[in-house]
Formats: structure tokens, sequence, C-alpha cells
């Protein structure tokens, strides 16, 4: 494959274990957490609501329900700031009561549960893709037709993120349930756990539970290189198969889900428990205690830092969520966690190698470094002057915005964000 080699900076969190964090006074929980139609609130101002409870009922098959992270009251339904503008949040303030109430939830299932259980079960549970897409779980596997080959994303290629890997740890039994609950949900014949080499003790981990269990599982390794999680370039890896521009997965008999997402499906399934909780990294210089940590869904990023020992005293010159390669940049901490966002970095000056863009000296280091064989510097170019056609032409939704080509510029083009405006620009002359 092509990409690139990256400076991965995982000690930062790959030894700490994962802890809860408390509730915070009050969540700012978003509606729309996941790719497709906002989720349509069903409280109103003044509602006494329960952690675990359905706030947020999916618009549609494209869409995920959304629930109470907290045992509180709804103050209000404001538009709230997001890292791509404003959108609809349920504002609660927590009653604090965490160890003496009882979170809803659903009637558990076995593992033997029916596919159509399990799928359904997913949908009621509002899982999500959570690896940073936040597809609809339940929408992909009802459209996935048949299915040779399941694949859990272990990679964890980003930088600075380490929360997959302590699931690894952590949670084996769980999580690899969880995978064969969705294999078992498309009657996928084949179950693959992909990690990348660079996490031995999740390897081992992982192989001895399948051997003390016997479970069909293949365990694969993958060359520690970015970005090898990538969806297109981890089938290729794990099956050899190549998934056509413009097509899914299924169109080669293949499905990918996140290590996180077969968690989430476990606890559903298996614990009647619903998506109000994620496993979230804060890691890099900026931060005074690097951790790994269960947050409540809409925890504003402000109450996450304090949580964490706040900055480090080191100069903290950019915040990120979902990682420095793919991840947006923040104007400020006042955002909420959600379901997708699995990162938040505090990153120092030399973290950052920060500097200012200059003119594209058409070295073609972006186009040698791209996995999908895509010329960034044109779709750059195109994108810059408006000429979206030509953009899409040279390949913009083939893009997977993977960061590699302005990682490699020497001239430092703000690639990566030229590339979302013109997919933005295009998604919105197609509709």
């Amino acid at each position: 494959m092509s990409g690139i080699r990256v400076a991965m900076h995982k000690a930062y969190g790959e030894k700490q274990k994962i802890i809860s964090m408390p509730p915070p006074k009050r969540v700012y929980i978003p509606l729309s957490q996941h790719t497709g139609k906002p989720a349509i609130a069903i409280v109103a101002a003044g509602d006494t609501v329960q952690k675990g409870q359905l706030i947020g009922r999916a618009d549609g098959k494209i869409s995920a329900n959304v629930f109470s992270s907290v045992f509180g009251r709804v103050i209000e339904i404001i538009d709230f700031a997001a890292t791509d503008g404003k959108r609809p949040h349920i504002v609660i303030e927590s009653d604090g009561e965490e160890d003496g109430g009882k979170a809803a939830g659903f009637l558990p299932l076995a593992l033997d549960a029916e596919p159509a259980q399990i799928i359904a079960r997913v949908r009621e549970a509002g899982i999500v893709g959570m690896g940073g897409a936040g597809f609809p779980t339940a929408a992909k596997l009802e459209s996935a037709g048949e299915i040779d080959t399941y694949i859990i994303n272990g990679a964890e290629c980003e930088p600075f993120v380490t929360c997959d890997h302590r699931i690894m740890l952590e949670y084996t039994e769980e999580f690899l349930s969880g995978s064969r609950l969705l294999q078992r949900a498309v009657n996928a014949k084949k179950l693959i756990v992909a990690v990348e080499e660079n996490k031995k003790n999740a390897i081992e981990k992982i192989r001895d539970v399948i051997e003390r269990e016997g479970y069909d599982i293949k365990v694969l390794t993958l060359p520690s290189r970015y970005p090898q999680g990538a969806e297109k370039q981890l089938i290729y890896t794990a099956t050899r198969k190549k998934v056509a521009p413009g097509k899914f997965p299924s169109s080669v008999g293949v499905l990918v889900s996140n290590v996180h997402t077969a968690l989430s499906t476990y606890l559903a399934v298996i614990n009647g428990e619903p998506l109000y909780r994620r496993v979230m990294t804060v890691s890099g210089g900026g931060i005074q205690n690097p951790s790994n940590l269960w947050v409540p869904g809409g925890a504003l990023f402000t109450d996450i830092i304090e949580f964490c020992g706040g900055y480090s005293g080191e100069e903290t010159v950019k915040l990120i969520d979902g990682g420095p390669m793919t991840g947006t940049a923040l104007e400020h901490t006042d955002y909420a966690a959600e379901k997708r966002v699995g990162l938040l970095a505090l990153l120092t000056p030399e973290e950052t190698h920060k500097k200012q863009p200059s003119p594209c000296i058409r070295c073609g280091k972006c186009a040698r470094g791209c996995p999908m064989r895509l010329m960034p510097m044109y779709i750059d170019a195109y994108a810059l002057t408006g000429d979206i056609a030509k953009a899409v032409r040279y390949g913009l939704r083939e893009c997977i915005r993977c960061g590699c080509c302005a990682f490699n510029c020497p001239a430092k083009r703000p690639l990566v964000q030229s590339i979302r405006l013109a997919k933005k620009k295009d998604e919105a002359m197609r509709r």
C-alpha cells in the first residue's frame, strides 16, 4: 500500500487504564452524532430523565437514536457549537446521582440471538461506527447482502489515540463476543480481527482468549503504516479485494466495524445498555494527565480537560478532536463529546510542526503518498478556484481525507481543509 510513516505518540496513553469520568454538572447532547438525519427530540424543557433514557428518536433509516448520559432534568434544547457549525443539542442538568440510580435500558438477549434480533437491538441502542465515520450500524447490517468476511478494525493508526488499544486489552472477551454478534447478524463466513503490529500485548491477549474459548476468529497482524486503518486499505491488506470507486465494501462481500462498535454491540445485546457513553483518549503534551476515559455523551471538552488535571503548563498551540491527521482543530473547548469522537488531543509546538503554508512547488510528494492513488495537488488547486467539477474529475469523491498529502507536503499546504470544503460544496450541489 502507499501511505506514510508518522510519529505515533502512543506512549502518552497506551498504558493508561480506562477510568470512568463522573457526570459533569451539565451535558450538551447533540441530536446529530452520526452520518445521516439528526434524531428528533422526544423530551422537552422541564422533563426529568434517567441515564440511558431515549431522548432523541432516529429520523429514518440513516439516523440513530440518542440517549441521556446522566440522571437529571432537561433545561432546554438549543443550537449549540459543534465542529461543523451549530447543531441542536439537548441540555440536561445532572442531579449528580450515579451509584444509586438505575439506568434505563433493554432486556438482555443471548449470544445466540437471531440475526434479526441483533440488528433490531443495534438499531434500538443507537449504535454507529465508533471509529470516526458514525454511519448507523443497523443500516450497514441491513443492506449488507451476501457477506463472506467481517473485519473488526483494531488498527488504530491515527497518532495519539489509544482507546481501542485499551478496549482490546481490558474488554477482550466483550469486544470479541460483540464481533461474533456482528458476524452472526449478517451470516458472514469468516471473522477477522486486524491489529497493527505495534500493539503486541493486545494481539497476545486476543489470541489467548480465542484459543481458550475455541472461537473461529483469525487475528491478522498489520504493518504499522498510516493509514492502515482506512477501510479500503484494510480490506485489501486482509483479503486482497479491491473496492471500486463509489462502491461499498459489501460489493466485494466484506463488512468492516471498529473495535468500539463491537464492544458497544456486546453491551447493547448482552447487557441491554444503549449507547450513551464511549471510551475517549485525552492525550498530547498539553494535558496534565493523559487518560483513557469512559466519557458521558454530551460532556464538554472543558470538563473533560479539567477532569484530566487541566493543562500541563506546556504551551498548547492546537486542540484537535478526532486526531491530528483526520480530525478538526478546535477554536475553544466548549464542544460536546459525541459517539464518533475517540480522541481529544492537546498538542505542543513540537507536536504540531506548525509552519506557514507557501505556494505549491509541484514536487509530487502528495501524490506519491496518497493511498487512493489520487493527485491532491490538482484537487486542491481546483477546489481553491471553485471548479468543483474538475476537482471531482481528479478524484475528489474518492478522497478519504486521511491527511497523508498534507503531512508529506514540504510547502505545508492545507490540502485536507480545501478538499473537505470542496466535498461539502460537491455534496450541496448534488443535493
